[in-house]
């Protein structure tokens, strides 16, 4: 399943905006439901994500690894892998982000790429695109108001 989402950060400048989403312990505040952020090292993380998707909950054990990132061009690659025991299911996804300035602000173009198996799967591509979208939605609104308070 692929996701694209653009989010507009009025007020915050690229540079800002560029720090605090390469780091990933501050970043991950913005997701709803995870927590417990480790660093591994070398741009690897570990972090646990709590999420309801229909009537089942999930509790994802997650590893984010920063591929590739360009500070001149202000893009990134992410890998995201997370699995649900209890459930018996898996997601692997893929994340490009490009960060350009906006008028007074920033944009930031992410492109997701998701591999959903195992009985995750099972919920169907409806109500995972659904929680996905939902999700995102989320995971913008906190990041513009992280950004919006002072650094």
């Amino acid at each position: 399943m692929k996701f694209e989402q653009t989010i507009d950060l009025p007020g915050a400048s690229p540079d800002r905006v560029w720090t605090f989403v390469m780091d990933v312990p501050s970043m991950a505040k913005c997701i709803p439901g995870c927590e417990g952020v480790e660093d591994l090292g070398n741009n690897r993380y570990k972090a646990t994500v709590k999420i309801k998707v229909g009537p089942i909950g999930l509790t994802l054990a997650s590893e984010i690894s920063i591929v590739e990132k360009n500070e001149a061009d202000r893009t990134a690659s992410l890998l995201v892998e997370a699995a649900d025991k209890r459930v018996g299911g898996a997601v692997k996804a893929t994340m490009s982000m490009k960060l350009t300035p906006a008028g007074d602000g920033s944009k930031l173009e992410v492109t997701t790429d998701a591999n959903v198996m195992g009985r995750i799967g099972d919920f169907g591509q409806p109500i995972i695109r659904k929680k996905a979208d939902q999700t995102l939605q989320e995971v913008a609104e906190n990041l513009r108001k992280a950004l919006a308070t002072p650094a």
